[in-house]
């Protein structure tokens, strides 16, 4: 289907949406609910699947990224203005201030493989998120879409064998997991940990990403929906294996994927630990790239750059310093983040409406328009995105 040395657009949105938040709230959800919570896992995935291969659709027939489409749709300069203002502060002030805790995932996953090495270097600066950021920043400046794109690939298929051994060694209850992904249970007082894991996975700034990537791409539409499918299957596994490797401790305290892999030390071994360390390094390296990428692309898009021009490379290595600055200061951007939050949660469902009407418009999608069925499943995503939204802002006030 794709060349053997050519990495899939999906690909990279599973690199994009499995950072350190994403396994944090899965270890959380298992540690708390055991298997009870891995249908709402599988729920995330199947959104995911039809709503970020709809916008693929929508960017290969179009040959427009997501953010340009949308401003397209209107002529008048106050609402282009306030809808390029809203993508601009959800995804590049998002994606800046969400990456050092991608950069931070990175670090705990090095540290614990490192273990007894001083980054220090004798002084008293920490060095290795400069380090990090650096080597980063490189991939960047001098790295091509299609070079960043094989990395990613590669490092996915590090994360996915480190979870999905992780969760094998745990040897779990066969029947209690399927039980669990397709037989849902709700307690109320699980409603936060459920929004958490829909919402860690469907997020606004993949939608765009992978509009941006799918857009010059040469193969045909059945080649892209089964591209979107099993990219983001792979992202439910590896995400369905850190809350089973979770469910081991149910009950325990464990606040982070690096508690998880540490308890897990006396029952499995040490190699259970490297694995983990090894997941969580490849689940942040990846994150830290892919949030530059998509906050540069929607910038890009607002303004008119070319995608690979230094506009482009600028946001990217803005976005980046701002996580090199956060983690090396250990600094958590909270009101940021909380700016984040609010644009996003209004963000999700301005797009999802905005991508029923260009999926539905027959004469930019030259015919190819949803069937009733998409239609129905959109709609339905649409208001959980309504959900969703209120309840990020009901959270945060």
């Amino acid at each position: 289907m794709f060349s053997k040395f050519k990495a899939s657009p999906a690909i990279i949105i599973t690199a994009a949406f499995i950072g350190p938040g994403t396994i944090t709230l899965c270890v959380l959800a298992g540690v708390q609910n055991g298997f009870s919570l891995l249908w709402a896992m599988v729920l995330s995935i199947l959104i995911t699947i039809i709503i970020q291969n709809s916008t693929a659709r929508i960017s290969f027939t179009t040959r427009k990224g997501l953010a340009e489409s949308v401003l397209h749709q209107t002529s008048n300069s106050l609402l282009k203005f306030i809808l390029g203002a809203l993508l601009i502060g959800a995804i590049f002030i998002g994606n800046a201030a969400y990456e050092a805790g991608n950069l931070t995932g990175a670090l705990l996953g090095i540290e614990n493989l490192t273990q007894g090495v001083d980054y220090n270097f004798g002084t008293n600066f920490y060095f290795l998120p400069l380090i990090v950021g650096v080597l980063v920043a490189i991939l960047i400046v001098i790295g091509s879409h299609k070079l960043l794109k094989n990395i990613l690939a590669a490092i996915v298929l590090l994360m996915s064998i480190s979870f999905l051994l992780t969760a094998i060694l745990t040897k779990p209850d066969l029947i209690a997991v399927l039980k669990g992904m397709f037989f849902p249970e709700f307690n109320t007082k699980d409603t936060l940990t459920i929004v958490g894991l829909l919402g860690t996975t469907v997020v606004p700034y993949n939608l765009f990403l992978h509009a941006a990537l799918v857009k010059n791409e040469t193969f045909s539409l059945r080649a892209l929906r089964l591209d979107t499918v099993f990219a983001v299957t792979l992202g439910g596994i590896i995400s369905l294996s850190i809350i089973i490797c979770a469910a081991t401790l149910e009950g325990q305290t464990i606040e982070s994927v690096g508690d998880l892999g540490l308890a897990l030390t006396p029952l499995y071994g040490q190699f259970a630990t490297i694995l983990m360390s090894l997941g969580l390094f490849a689940a942040g390296i990846t994150s830290a790239i892919t949030a530059p990428m998509a906050a540069a692309f929607v910038v890009c898009e607002c303004f008119g750059w070319r995608s690979n021009s230094w506009g482009y490379k600028s946001v990217a290595l803005l976005v980046l310093l701002c996580g090199v600055l956060f983690s090396s200061m250990q600094f958590k951007p909270v009101d940021i983040i909380r700016f984040a939050q609010i644009t996003n949660g209004i963000l999700l469902p301005v797009v999802g409406l905005f991508i029923i009407a260009l999926i539905n418009n027959s004469k930019l999608m030259q015919g190819q328009t949803a069937n009733i069925g998409l239609n129905i499943l959109l709609f339905s995503i649409e208001f959980f995105f309504l959900f969703l939204g209120f309840k990020s802002l009901g959270l945060i006030f």
